[in-house]
């Protein structure tokens, strides 16, 4: 449209009756006059119109339901900068408040009135802080022992969610995997010491696996640790990398030890923005005693009025998800996060018991030990089927499901999966919903008279709209060219 003629709208203007609905939407420029906000805001709020509905994404980890309340509160902080400590001193106060929380709830021994800890935009940020922090303490001990420091590496398994490949590339730390096989589904704590050496900054198990929804198990790890550290005079100490279980096992299995309770766990990030029933981003890590925490990674400016000093590698960041942490902390209370957690776990429960049921599908654990859960097609099914889970989640798309599909990671790339996420707003009655619509998706595929595109990659071993296929009967990965 001429510009010439276009009508510049004003507060008597219908937002559907006004020019701006005729455009496209900018691309890659900025329009050249202003329109009234109910216009704005309805362009924007249309781009989304399509999406999945938040509640029905059971692929993401996140949260995406919070109380009105915690919403209004959040919103009103929308404007302040967690940084800026002068301006607004009470953040800095609740920040305290929450890492104190969590410490005590993964039974720190330390004494201090303010726990050894730090806010972070999301579990990424927090798991670089624990590793930066490893990796500095080793260092400055190598120093003193006059030994050379340009070799460090730290051990996970393959399972590991892609911060950790971030941290081992951005800091050059060679990062040494230990393979997940069917048959050993989490970290083997012997298989881990086997990769560890004088160069090694720490061991990473993993609460809460995003692939599989599965827990390392840590206290093993750390006894078999202590006798390896024992042996060889090294001190390989732990960081526990808990996103998902560090919200959930303190609630649900208080008896087990993962945490501050065992001897070489020096450091845990846990996810905020996850299970700690927050919007995102927000994540936290605390060490087992501020001695843990290096000197050398609190950087302090006066250019804000006073002299602050921080912990992170985000400098400024928002308040509002710390005032949300606080005040899930303060409305819900112990029992109130345990009945959420317990509701968000026997929903899935009951979830992967109905899908067990289900001809064509096998679960991949017997248990479920957090809120999630992966599936995959038994084999004998897959070899006449005439379609792949990638065709099951496009169908469950339809439906307004979001059920992610893929392949597991390092020596078990042959497997492919589905995985939901049971957070808190999924209750029995939508679940109930999902399972029919799944079978009704699965009820429709097996009437295929042809094999769909996917399939037919599959036995090909191509990729398709980047996905990586195998062979179906040998698990080979196809080679073409």
């Amino acid at each position: 449209m001429n510009d010439q003629k276009f009508s510049r709208p004003n507060a008597e203007t219908s937002v559907f009756g006004s020019e701006q609905m005729l455009q496209p939407a900018p691309t890659d420029r900025i329009p050249q006059h202003a329109t009234t906000p109910e216009i704005a805001y309805q362009m924007v709020k249309d781009e989304t119109f399509p999406q999945t509905q938040p509640r029905l994404n059971l692929a993401t980890f996140v949260t995406t339901y919070m109380d009105r309340y915690a919403t209004k509160l959040m919103n009103e902080a929308i404007n302040i900068n967690y940084i800026d400590e002068t301006e607004y001193p009470r953040v800095a106060v609740m920040t305290g408040r929450c890492i104190n929380i969590m410490a005590n709830l993964w039974n720190s021994p330390e004494k201090a009135q303010w726990k050894a800890g730090a806010v972070a935009i999301g579990s990424s940020e927090a798991c670089m802080l624990g590793g930066v922090a490893a990796w500095l303490r080793w260092k400055e001990k190598r120093k003193a022992q006059g030994k050379p420091t340009d070799k460090p590496n730290f051990v996970i398994s393959s399972a590991f969610q892609v911060v950790w490949e971030k941290f081992s590339q951005l800091w050059q730390i060679e990062m040494r995997t230990v393979p997940l096989t069917l048959e050993k589904p989490t970290l083997d704590p012997q298989e881990a010491l086997k990769l560890c050496d004088e160069n090694t900054i720490c061991i990473v198990p993993i609460e809460g696996v995003t692939w599989t929804g599965m827990n390392d198990d840590v206290e093993a790890l750390d006894k078999a640790l202590d006798a390896f550290n024992q042996k060889t005079g090294y001190d390989i100490p732990i960081h526990v990398d808990a996103a998902t279980g560090g919200y959930i096992l303190p609630f649900l299995q208080p008896e087990v030890k993962w945490d501050f309770r065992l001897k070489w766990v020096l450091s845990i990030s846990a996810s905020g923005h996850k299970f700690g029933l927050v919007y995102p981003g927000l994540g936290w890590v605390v060490w087992k005693d501020k001695k843990y925490l290096p000197d050398v990674m609190a950087f302090s400016v006066n250019y804000l009025g006073a002299n602050i000093t921080q912990v992170g590698l985000n400098f400024s960041r928002p308040a509002a998800q710390i005032l949300g942490q606080y005040y899930q902390f303060i409305r819900l209370g112990f029992e109130g996060y345990k009945a959420i957690q317990y509701n968000s776990m026997e929903v899935a429960r009951y979830c992967h018991e109905q899908i067990g049921k289900m001809g064509p599908f096998t679960n991949y654990s017997k248990e479920v030990v957090n809120p999630l859960f992966i599936w995959y097609m038994k084999p004998e099914y897959a070899k006449n089927a005439k379609w792949t889970l990638y065709d099951l989640q496009a169908k469950l798309q339809q439906s307004g499901w979001m059920v992610p599909a893929y392949t597991l990671p390092e020596k078990m790339e042959d497997c492919v999966v589905m995985r939901l996420v049971f957070r808190q707003g999924m209750s029995r009655d939508m679940t109930d919903m999902l399972l029919g619509d799944l079978r009704a998706a699965v009820e429709e595929l097996e009437k295929l008279e042809y094999p769909t595109q996917t399939r037919l990659a599959q036995d090909k071993g191509e990729k398709v709209k980047g996905k990586v296929f195998t062979h179906t009967h040998t698990g080979k990965p196809y080679n073409h060219h």
